[in-house]
């Protein structure tokens, strides 16, 4: 019989629960696939008596996680707690100093400490898995990683992450405010208590900066990742929107060139004919476009501990073959370093909201500002004031250069016709 794999397990929320439940149930299956039995033998997490919905009767126990990873009985280790820092980072650096397998679905340690863990990998022949890092279910990585492999990837977009997702659609689709929507996907579960991470999009950007590395061949920057989130959308937005025939999505970009690496989280308005309007509820999907393959669309359940778990499961049967190679698709030493592009230089379309008090000259003043910045404007919607004598005014521009729209709203700063900050969103090209 084939020697076991054998595994240390650090982390028993949904998705470490999840995983627990799936090789057991799939057990026979799994086993084939990986062509010898994949045993966890021990475990660990910060509470041991927290109930939970799976038996741990048959896993020792460790209370220190970081112990853990420095078993000698075991062939991978599997970490699930989260965090950058801490515990996480501890046992990542201590299992790959050791040249055990390391499989994650942390992205944020990925996105700040991904360099330095690949080349530990490396050096010492260790495997760093993280499907489940990204996109859930969605096996994005293996997509760029393996199935891209021949391809100059042109650009990378993505929903990436399925709160802001939901939110978005609950707010399309029902008409309600953002604080009702957020407030009905916390009631479901697809949102914390304390929901910034998600809204704010710095969970998208950690998604975004290892995406782009694995399509560019570059090194990770998550510092250059420009990050606006979804909390000033309004339902009016989402219906002017609709109304111009776009959706309203929380949109990752990523482009490297000539003039550097571009990297952009942040709400756009998505036209109607692009293959990521319509991706609805907490559903992820990645539109990456390659030199050969053209454009491929990744989309399914990028949360929950079935499709997470799922992408775990799936590391370990690629640890279980053999399979290794480095994190990035290339060795860490020859991943390309890109200074950050210029976003001014970037030429597109853009959205504009304003909330203005209703008195003569204001559009006047609006208009004068975007002249003035050599902005062009393409059409514009004026709504009638509403119970507190606020007109919402509504303009869509001309392609232009990024600088010039943000000139335009520097000139109006300060103006007392403005009653609220603009609004502004990018139209996502077709």
């Amino acid at each position: 019989m084939p020697t076991p794999l054998m595994i240390g397990l650090a982390g028993l929320g949904t998705v470490g629960g999840g995983m627990l439940k799936l090789l057991d149930t799939n057990r026979a299956l799994i086993e084939r696939r990986a062509g010898r039995p994949i045993r966890v033998v021990a475990v660990s997490a910060r509470d041991r008596h927290r109930a939970r919905d799976v038996d741990l009767s048959p896993y020792q126990w460790t209370d220190d996680a970081a112990a853990l990873a420095a078993r000698d009985d075991l062939g991978a280790v599997v970490e699930l707690i989260g965090g950058a820092d801490g515990p996480a980072l501890v046992i990542a650096r201590e299992t790959l100093g050791r040249g055990t397998p390391l499989i994650t679905a942390n992205k944020a340690m990925l996105a700040h400490h991904g360099m330095e863990l690949a080349a530990l990998a490396e050096a010492r022949g260790a495997a760093l898995k993280y499907e489940a890092a990204v996109a859930g279910g969605v096996p994005v990585i293996k997509a760029l990683r393996e199935g891209a492999a021949a391809n100059r990837v042109a650009r990378v977009q993505g929903i990436l992450n399925g709160t802001c997702n939901y939110i978005l659609s609950a707010m399309e689709s029902e008409g309600v405010s953002f604080d009702r929507a957020l407030a009905a996907a916390q009631g479901r579960g697809f949102a914390e208590a304390d929901p910034s991470f998600d809204v704010d999009g710095t969970d998208a950007a950690h998604k975004l900066a290892i995406l782009a590395a694995l399509a560019f061949g570059t090194r990770l920057d998550f510092g250059a990742v420009r990050i606006e989130g979804i909390r000033r959308v309004t339902a009016a937005d989402i219906s002017e929107a609709a109304a111009l025939g776009y959706r309203v999505r929380l949109v990752g970009q990523a482009e490297a060139g000539p003039v550097g690496l571009f990297q952009r989280v942040a709400p756009c308005l998505v036209p109607l004919g692009h293959p990521l309007a319509h991706a609805t509820g907490a559903t992820n999907a990645v539109a990456v476009e390659g030199s050969h393959l053209g454009r491929l669309l990744l989309q399914g359940a990028g949360a929950g501990e079935g499709p997470t778990a799922s992408a775990v499961v799936a590391d370990l049967i690629d640890v279980a073959r053999g399979e290794a190679g480095p994190a990035f698709a290339m060795p860490s030493d020859q991943l390309a370093v890109l200074a950050a592009a210029d976003a001014g230089a970037r030429r597109g379309r853009a959205y504009l909201r304003f909330t203005v008090a209703d008195r003569p000259g204001v559009l006047a003043e609006i208009t004068a500002a975007t002249r003035d910045a050599g902005v062009s404007i393409a059409s514009l919607i004026q709504r009638g004031a509403g119970p507190d004598g606020a007109v919402t005014l509504v303009m869509v521009t001309h392609a232009g250069e990024e600088r010039c729209v943000a000139d335009a709203l520097r000139r109006l700063a300060g103006s007392a016709g403005l009653l609220k900050e603009p609004m502004l969103m990018r139209i996502l090209g077709e």
